[in-house]
């Protein structure tokens, strides 16, 4: 009886690697892909970006496109920073439902995540425009004033000591006790808690993209910095404290930004 059992469990955890495996490299994949599609982009238009307009009057299709670029830039940004909770997602599936496969719920949390974060790059699109239109930004997404510059600096280096920054790093830093104290059964349900992890995801980071604004948007080295910055915060077991120094980092370089006026 006791084999038997045994047995059972080692072909569970055998079922949870292979599981666990395919969803790494299909979360490698899609990051990939977007990395590919944002540096053959700017590439392609000598560091203008994918679709930015070339003036502050946008046309509908000005808009499409921008959204469109900040919806790839998102997911190649955000989904390696997200994969520890989405792998432990599937392997937690797997083990409450052995004879299912964990393939179609884990689609559908990284749908509800990705959903999240377009929805975010439809604001940062009306940003973009708003910005481009108050000649605060170049044609590339790029800070054109100084003051303008510092303060998202200031801003950014000053949330990451904030209560709030900690209390929704906490939960992007613990997918184990997030997921058990959010699950949901179901496809929906599963989409719902990629949907919240998504909100926790953004309360977390929502200011080091506004960063982007700084260096450009479509600044590649600038975006694999702050997908880094991100990713350490999020994963490596000093993250925390990472993230606090890197803000004071900020601090002190948006107020050199002010002060010289570069």
């Amino acid at each position: 009886m006791m084999g038997a059992r045994a047995d059972s469990a080692a072909a569970v955890e055998s079922v949870i690697s292979h599981d666990r495996a395919f969803v790494v490299a299909g979360l490698v994949g899609v990051s990939l892909v977007a990395w590919a599609h944002l540096i053959s982009g700017a590439e392609s238009f000598q560091g203008a970006g994918v679709g930015l307009p070339s003036t502050e009057l946008w046309a509908p299709r000005d808009f499409a496109l921008v959204f469109l670029m900040w919806s790839i830039m998102m997911v190649a940004m955000m989904v390696p920073s997200a994969s520890p909770m989405i792998v432990t997602y599937a392997e937690i599936h797997r083990k409450q439902q052995p004879d299912q496969r964990s393939f179609g719920a884990t689609g559908a949390f990284l749908l509800g995540y990705v959903f999240l974060w377009t929805t975010f790059s439809a604001l940062a699109t009306l940003a973009q425009w708003g910005l481009q239109r108050a000649a605060l930004i170049s044609v590339a997404g790029a800070s054109t004033n100084a003051i303008f510059a510092g303060s998202l600096l200031l801003v950014a280096g000053i949330f990451q000591w904030t209560p709030f920054k900690r209390a929704c790093l906490t939960h992007c830093r613990s997918p184990f006790l997030f997921i058990m104290t959010s699950w949901r059964e179901g496809t929906r349900g599963a989409f719902q808690m990629g949907l919240e992890h998504g909100v926790f995801c953004l309360g977390c980071c929502w200011a080091l993209m506004a960063l982007m604004f700084f260096a450009g948007v479509m600044n590649i080295l600038w975006l694999v910095a702050l997908s880094l910055f991100v990713l350490v915060e999020k994963v490596v077991p000093a993250g925390d404290l990472f993230g606090r120094l890197g803000g004071a980092g900020m601090i002190g370089w948006g107020v050199y930004v002010i002060s010289v006026g570069i």
